[in-house]
This record gives C-alpha cells, structure tokens and sequence, in this order.
C-alpha cells in the first residue's frame, strides 16, 4: 500500500472520528437539555409549563358578591355593586398606528378634562401623568368610580385612558343609622372587609368567597371534550344580612336629628324607636354622625353612643322607681306630701325639688307630673333601697342587654351611700345607657314583660336559600306585673296631658303620648357642670299610651339655647315628628277624643313680628301674651321672645322702644322675664335666691347702658296679678337654672 493511500485513509478515519465526536456531544447536549429542561421547567428563563398550561388551558376567576344587608322590609342599606378604576397607558412603544394611538399622547390636556369631571385638582392628574412608567392607576382620585363618570370620559375618547371594572360597597341612604350598620372597605390587597358597625361583627358571614374555570383546549383553543379537563370551582356569596331597622322610621329619625342639629348645636344627640312587643329596633341614630360612602365625620364619634354612651339619667329614671313603689304597694297616688325638701338622716343637705320652694302639699301623682325629687326619695323611704335595687336589677339595668351590636357597655350603679341610693330612685348618682333604659321600658309597655333589644332578624345563605339564623322575640324577664304596667302608663300618661304635667310639650294630636322627662347633669373637672343649657335633656316616651306600638326615647346633650327656652325645644323637634309620622307611617288611626292637650289652657300662642310697629299699634289679645314696653320710643326696635316662638296666654313680652331706655320695676317678674330684659338689654345680671322678684338695685327709671350690672333679689311670696300658667313656666325654666347641687338641678 503507498504512502499516499495510508495518509488519506488516515485523515478518512479522523474525519469519521471528529464527525462522531460530533454528533455524540449534540446527542449528550440534547440529552442534557432535556433533562435539564425535564427538571427545572424553564427555557431562557421562561416557565414552559406556565406557558404551556397559558396556551392550552383557559383561567377565569368568577367573581363572587359580598353579604348585602337589608331593612325589614327588604329594602337594600348595602350591596356591592359595580364600580371602575381608572387607568392610564403611558408606554409610546404599545401605539402601532400613530393615528389610533394607545397611550397618552397629551397629558396637559389629559389631565385638564380628566379633572373637570372627577372634580379635583388638575396638577393631581398630571402628575400622575408624567411618572416613568408603563401604566399608572390613580388611587383614590380615579377609584370606585360609578357607570355615569365612566360613560363621560369615555365619551371624551382621550387616548391611553381605560378602566378596571370591579365592585365597591355602595351604601343607598349615606347617613344611616351609621354606627349600627358600620362600613366596609378594601385594603392595600383590595380585599374588602368591614371595619365598623354590623359590616365588622358579621364579616364571616357577609364575607364572599371567589370561583375559578379552568378549561384544557388544543392548540386551535377548541375546548377538549373530556371532562377531566375541566376544573371549576364554585363562587360562594355572602350570606345576606336582614336587620330590624325600618329605612322610613329611620329616616324620620334622621332628618328630625338633621333639623335640630342645625337650629340648637348640640354636643350630641342619641335617638332610639323600638317595637316594645317584640323588642325589635325600628331606628337608632346618634348625632356626630358619619356618612356610610365617604366616611365624611367618622373621625368625630366613632362609637355607637346608644349602647356605649353611660350617664345619670335623670327623671327619666323615675318610671322604673315609680313602677317598683306600684308593685311593692307603697304608691298611692292620692296620698298627700310636703314638696320642696327633705331631710335624710345625718345628711346636712336635704334632697331638692327643681322648684326648691315647692308646690306646698300635693299628693303623689301630682309629683310624678312635677317630677319632684321628693315625691320619689319619699317613696324610696318606704320600699327601701335594698327593694329598690332588686328591681333595678329585676329591670335588667344592672348588666348590658346582650343587644346583638358590638361594644356594648353597662350600668355604673353607686349605691355606697344612704344618699345615693336615694339619689339613684330619682336618676342621679348612677349611670345607665340608653338601650338599657329601652329595655326596661319595654316591661310598661308589654304588661310587664321586658323584652331583649335586637336589630338582626335575620341571615340568608343566597347560595341555598337557607335561613342560617333567626332572630326571634325573646323575653328577659317579668319584673312587674300587667296591673302594675296598666298603672305606670296610666300615671305618666298623665304626666304629658295634666296641666301640672312636665311632659306637656311632648303632646301629639290624637295620640295619647305616656313619658317621662328628665335632665342629667354632666360631670366635669371640678363637679357637674353649671349654666343655661349644660345638660343632657331626655324623653323616654310610649304611644298609644293605652297600647303602647312604639317606644322612643331621645336625649340631646348641651344645646344651645336661649335664656328663655328650656331643654323641651331640642328633645320635642326629635320625639314629636318621628313619633307623630311613625304612629301615622304605621296606620295606627288617630283618637280625636284623646288628645293630650292640657284640660285648662293652650300651649302654644305665637309672639308675631313687632319689631318696626308703631307703638300704639301694639295691642295686647285677652287669649295672647302681655307687652312690656321698655323706653319711651314711638317704635319698636326690639322684642323678645323672637317672633314665632310659644308663649303662654298672659306671658310678658318685652318691646324695646329706644336704646339706652329706663330700667322697669321688676318687681314680681318671674326669673324667666329677668332673663329676657338682661338679654335684650344687655345686662350683666347675677341672681339671689328662688321665685319672684322681690328687689333690684336699679331704681325703675334710671337709664342704663349695654354692660350695666344688674342684681335681683328673688324670693317665694308670688304677687297676686301672676297667673297660675306663668308660674308653670317659670318653674321649666328654673329648672334649668337651679345648678347647686345634684338634686337642685333637676329640671323637669
């Protein structure tokens, strides 16, 4: 063989072995990447199995509802419903086609009209506008924003602006009983939660639950036919919550609050409308309030002051010591006694009616309707106190209701001392919450059985249609009998149609109205507060009086009021227009032979507008009020009381006729008129002793300037020309001014 042949067979083997190097190390790479590929899942950093299950296998996630919740009747106070949050594409690079732009090609302009219907600043907008990103939302400014803002700026046609549907929680009436039903919200994540209120206490079961398709398909996207290639599961709704609210009491009750709030400015204002048969909650309400959408005033009172708010009651608190000296039969109602004061043993400060005078001797149920202090100390005597706290317990006051509401708190009963045993048979010394006051109420109303506040009725699985929880009447206990009830309701029925009666601003045409009033004083720094209108007024009230369908009680805490006024105004403006409209909502037919209106006289005679009259216009109507003209003036430049308030038949009027007008003499004038000249004239007046004018140290006559200090000496003896009517009303409104001690204060 030559040398030629054996060197090219030579490099013909190497070539087949370098060929077959070759194609080993391709094999072992393929070999390689296979299994590498088998084990990690991932090609040039892609996960292939999440492309492959991408491409072959279809995912949707189906949405599911929150819980709604509804009113007795059915009626939506929350639900989820649609909602879109605006969106905006800011990346150049996804517009293929210049003249169908898919980003923001104007951001000035943008921003210019995107702002004029969202109603916020422009710069707000372009700010966002002008981030270096693909995509940008616009957090609160463009979130949950409902289908008609959507349509607008769609209309616009503005490029590279879109939307993400979702859903929000959407509460129909905004300020509705706001701290019972509490809101819901999402968080960083968008998981909507409850926060307050019913939405927090039910949120595992208001809570929903989102499903999922996933559907396995070839390469074309058609739907394989097996059905293991299909994976659903199920969305799971909220369960719907229906409450014992009623949407039209309760929006009685809240425009009724609106109003007062406006017209007095209370510090706070509770309200409750109750069904006294079952214990059902029909509207609970408090003033500060918050709206349920944008959250506006939640930061001034986030509790429920209905369940969570406790204080000294006042005389309120005497229906349920009353009700107990019926059962125990120590109340005869005929029976005679001292009013004004009473000495307790080893106590050097005798117990106070409101009129320390008092109204000489006057049976029992005459001091109910004064609401003498001492009329119920008497009867706290004679039961004795151990009984009278066994039926505060019986009454259930002693503990919270167990209402199905969060946070509720209870009772403070001082009973350390012989005083405040006493003291608490006439609302002072221990502090109760209003929803327990309901409760017991609810036994005078319901023949002495007292029923359990509740405001769920009841919770409905919408996936099945099954009723989860039922709320049913449930009684508390049965701390008097029905004669007993018969008789409570019979004696503060006359509390609001007697002429004596402090409830007699609580009368309701056709409707006999039993209640009782009361006046709690507010503890601060140094003691309870003093002055003109620092307490909390209150009404716990019944209608029909002979069967009671409604039960309410309001109280409003530190109006402001006019020197003339009592706390009557505030709590009426609530208790008066949501009972009236509620008795009349409830086609409960009115009674014209029973209105509460006092037997003897006729509350209620307007002051007209004299202001600009001439004086010898001015003409006094024998069924109207009496004008005092202060100055010798032609005309009148002032008056109080202000036009369109009540006064009763023969109540001074004072008509200021010049400024720097001669002082009158006084003497006889009630407190109440006192009041009114040192206002309209502007005195600094100070006040010595309780009744009637008896001396003032500005001789009548003598000129007196804005800033001029005025003192009058007050005392019992009455002069003759003073009308029993007039003596009632000074009596309301000392009330209010009688500030020296716990018992001098009351003022109903």
């Amino acid at each position: 063989m030559s040398t030629h042949n054996i060197v090219h067979k030579k490099r013909i083997h190497l070539g087949a072995a370098i060929l077959l190097g070759f194609f080993a190390l391709l094999f072992f790479l393929l070999i390689g990447r296979f299994f590498y590929l088998q084990a990690t899942g991932e090609a040039h950093g892609h996960n292939l199995t999440a492309e492959a299950s991408e491409r072959y296998n279809v995912n949707k996630t189906i949405d599911a509802k929150r819980g709604s919740i509804f009113d007795r009747s059915g009626d939506p106070i929350a639900e989820d419903t649609p909602s879109f949050n605006l969106v905006a594409v800011l990346d150049e690079s996804l517009t293929t086609d210049e003249k169908k732009p898919r980003h923001v090609v104007d951001p000035n302009e943008t921003a210019a009209k995107l702002a004029s219907v969202l109603e916020v600043d422009q710069n707000e907008i372009l700010e966002k506008l002008q981030l270096d990103r693909k995509q940008v939302e616009f957090g609160a400014l463009g979130r949950d924003l409902p289908l008609s803002v959507k349509k607008e700026i769609e209309n616009m046609k503005l490029p590279g602006i879109g939307f993400v549907e979702g859903s929000k929680r959407y509460y129909f009436n905004g300020k509705f009983s706001s701290h019972v039903v509490g809101f819901a919200r999402a968080n960083d994540d968008g998981v909507v939660a409850g926060v307050t209120g019913i939405e927090k206490m039910l949120e595992e079961e208001l809570k929903e639950q989102n499903g999922s398709l996933s559907v396995k398909t070839d390469n074309k996207g058609v739907k394989l036919s097996m059905d293991s290639d299909v994976s659903y599961v199920p969305a799971i709704n909220g369960k719907n919550v229906h409450l014992t609210l009623d949407k039209t009491i309760q929006t009685f009750l809240e425009e009724a609050m609106n109003h007062v709030v406006e017209e007095y400015e209370p510090e706070r204002i509770i309200a409750i409308v109750a069904d006294p048969k079952t214990g059902q909650i029909l509207a609970m309400g408090s003033r500060p309030t918050f709206d349920l959408n944008t959250r506006e005033g939640l930061t001034d009172n986030w509790n429920n002051d209905a369940i969570s708010y406790r204080y000294e009651p006042g005389s309120t608190m005497k229906i349920f010591s009353l009700a107990a000296a019926i059962e125990e039969g120590v109340y005869n109602g005929s029976e005679l006694y001292q009013s004004g004061s009473y000495s307790l043993p080893k106590d050097p400060v005798p117990v106070y009616d409101h009129n320390r005078s008092g109204w000489g001797t006057i049976s029992f149920d005459e001091g109910v309707q004064r609401s003498s202090n001492v009329a119920f100390a008497l009867l706290a005597d004679k039961m004795g106190t151990d009984t009278l706290l066994k039926y505060i317990h019986a009454f259930g006051m002693n503990e919270p209701t167990g209402i199905d509401l969060p946070d509720e708190t209870t009772s403070n009963i001082n009973y350390n001392y012989y005083r405040d045993r006493i003291s608490t048979a006439f609302g002072q010394g221990s502090a109760f919450t209003p929803i327990q006051q309901i409760q017991a109420a609810t036994a005078i109303a319901n023949d002495g059985k007292m029923m359990q506040p509740y405001v769920i009725d009841k919770i409905v699985d919408p996936n099945t249609n099954e009723v989860v929880l039922e709320n049913k009447p449930k009684q508390k206990g049965n701390p008097i009998s029905e004669k007993t009830a018969d008789k409570v309701l019979d004696v503060l029925e006359s509390v609001v149609s007697s002429e004596n009666g402090t409830g007699r601003p609580y009368s309701i045409e056709g409707y006999k109205v039993a209640a009782k009033t009361g006046t709690a004083q507010i503890p601060g720094p140094g003691g309870y507060l003093s002055g003109h209108g620092e307490y909390i007024y209150s009404i716990t009230g019944m209608a029909p009086a002979d069967d009671p369908e409604l039960l309410m009680y309001v109280a409003v805490e530190k109006p402001k009021i006019a020197q003339h006024e009592n706390g009557a105004g505030p709590v009426s403006g609530v208790f008066n227009t949501v009972m009236r409209r509620s008795l009349q909502y409830l086609s409960i037919q009115p009674d014209e032979s029973q209105v509460n209106t006092p037997k003897k006289k006729s509350v209620g005679v307007k002051v007209p507008n004299l202001v600009g009259e001439n004086v010898q216009d001015v003409s006094a109507d024998a069924q109207g009020p009496e004008y005092v003209m202060v100055g010798e003036g032609s005309k009148v430049l002032k008056q109080t009381p202000q036009p369109g308030r009540e006064v009763i038949k023969g109540e001074r009027v004072i008509l200021l006729t010049e400024n720097s007008p001669a002082i009158p003499d006084m003497t006889g004038w009630s407190l109440r008129d006192v009041r009114k000249i040192s206002n309209l004239l502007k005195l600094e007046t100070e006040i010595i002793g309780n009744g009637y004018v008896q001396k003032q140290n500005i001789i009548p006559g003598t000129p007196v300037e804005e800033g001029n200090s005025l003192v009058v000496e007050l005392g019992s003896n009455q002069p003759l020309p003073q009308t029993e009517e007039q003596e009632e009303e000074v009596e309301e409104v000392e009330e209010t001014e009688e500030s020296g001690s716990e018992e001098d204060s009351e003022n109903d």
